[in-house]
């Protein structure tokens, strides 16, 4: 309803069909986007407008300094995948260079060429081109127009209701990165705004990629391998599309999966504005859609709720009976509305797993979760993540469902034999 309704007010004002895109020179799944763009403005009846962004402020990206780092490892692994080149060049992007660079771009802001300047600047900066980016710059003179063009799009970007960069905006939708980027692709070709399918050859290899394909039985090889953690939250949508299929990627390949709870971030003192909840419930519906999982009638168990799931999952682990536990309980939150703050609630859930009542409530009186709840944030701070669900398979480590690929991708790679296909 929400998109014939932007689409009806497009026709009534007479608008172009108009993708609005901001990006950042310093974020790596920035410039992943970017190397699409050309592509996509081409096979599609759009206008594209790009905005030289920065992302909102430390609330909006809790442990900077980790997503800076994590962020980097993420997008050369994409980049390699993807088929395009990631700091090939250099070992780090010419950060020398970055304030530079900005001013060059603002320079050109109001010019023709100014689309494919900025993804010929990101493509430099990123493939740690320090030469390139020292010719590009020549003898500018920067006299702060590009904080003005930072601070002026940055602005423009909380207005229309986000927050962060390597982000797409058309008709009362967000779209983030080169992940969500088929989403948007989905809905022009429905408003047939595609033209020829061979021209979108980049699009058709972001679909591709991320398809996973199980073994029907376990290799071998993976018999040699670690025990699978999930480092999950009773509170994360994200981590609630996760779990079934990390309990169907542990089981397909044989290998012992160890769920790790963890206390929610609003209950680690890190609070989440409110564009950004905005944004993950959108998102998170979305996935769910094409995931297929029961998703939408949602109650919230921050507080009580999340401290009775904890503590009764510490029990049902003693009892055999935690994965059972984990797939209804979660299920049972985000899926049919179920209060597990409230006894009705709970035991609805503990009576369906098989667990013993009068037990639950002895287990609710016993606060062991919390330093089972700490030492497992604690080990996910340690594999460089700070959020869930991160996955963790010995020194390989993911962070959200999305990129469950990647693993199924790593662990093929760790039992490749040289005998051929998995099967």
């Amino acid at each position: 309803m929400k998109r014939r309704w932007a689409e009806w007010r497009r026709r009534l004002c007479g608008r172009a069909h108009t993708v609005h895109v901001f990006l950042e020179l310093d974020d790596p799944y920035s410039y992943l986007l970017a190397q699409h763009l050309a592509e996509f403005r081409n096979h599609y009846a759009i206008e594209l407008r790009i905005y030289v962004t920065q992302a909102l402020g430390d609330e909006y990206r809790p442990h900077a300094e980790l997503l800076a780092e994590y962020s980097k490892m993420d997008c050369d692994r994409l980049a390699r995948e993807l088929g395009l080149p990631f700091l090939d060049k250099g070992r780090a992007p010419p950060v020398e260079h970055r304030r530079a660079l900005i001013e060059v771009l603002a320079a050109s802001e109001n010019s023709a060429s100014f689309e494919d300047d900025v993804l010929q600047t990101l493509r430099l900066y990123w493939r740690g081109d320090a030469e390139a980016a020292a010719r590009r710059i020549g003898s500018i003179d920067t006299r702060g127009q590009g904080a003005a063009m930072l601070q002026r799009n940055q602005d423009l970007l909380a207005r229309m209701g986000h927050y962060n960069a390597a982000t797409l905006y058309y008709g009362g939708e967000w779209y983030w990165g080169v992940d969500r980027l088929h989403y948007l692709a989905e809905r022009l070709d429905t408003l047939g705004l595609g033209r020829d399918q061979a021209s979108a050859v980049q699009l058709a290899s972001i679909r591709q990629i991320s398809r996973i394909s199980l073994p029907v039985s376990p290799p071998d090889a993976a018999r040699k391998l670690p025990a699978l953690e999930l480092f999950f939250s009773f509170r994360s949508p994200y981590a609630y599309l996760a779990l079934q299929r990390t309990f169907e990627i542990a089981d397909a390949f044989g290998l012992v999966l160890r769920v790790r709870p963890v206390l929610p971030m609003v209950m680690r003192g890190l609070q989440l504005p409110a564009s950004k909840l905005l944004y993950i419930g959108s998102d998170a519906t979305r996935e769910a859609q094409r995931l297929q999982v029961p998703f939408g009638r949602f109650s919230d168990p921050t507080g009580v709720g999340v401290e009775r799931c904890l503590a009764t999952y510490a029990y049902a682990c003693e009892e055999k009976k935690a994965r059972d536990f984990l797939l209804r309980a979660s299920r049972a939150i985000w899926a049919e509305g179920v209060d597990v703050a409230t006894d009705a609630g709970l035991r609805r859930v503990t009576d369906a797993c098989g667990l013993f009542w009068p037990d639950v409530k002895a287990a609710l009186r016993d606060d062991g979760w919390r330093r089972m709840a700490a030492e497992n944030r604690e080990s996910m701070m340690e594999s460089g993540c700070w959020g869930v669900p991160t996955l963790r398979l010995g020194d390989f480590t993911v962070w959200g469902q999305d990129r469950l690929w990647l693993l199924v991708r790593h662990i093929e790679e760790q039992c490749d034999t040289g005998d051929g296909i998995l099967v």
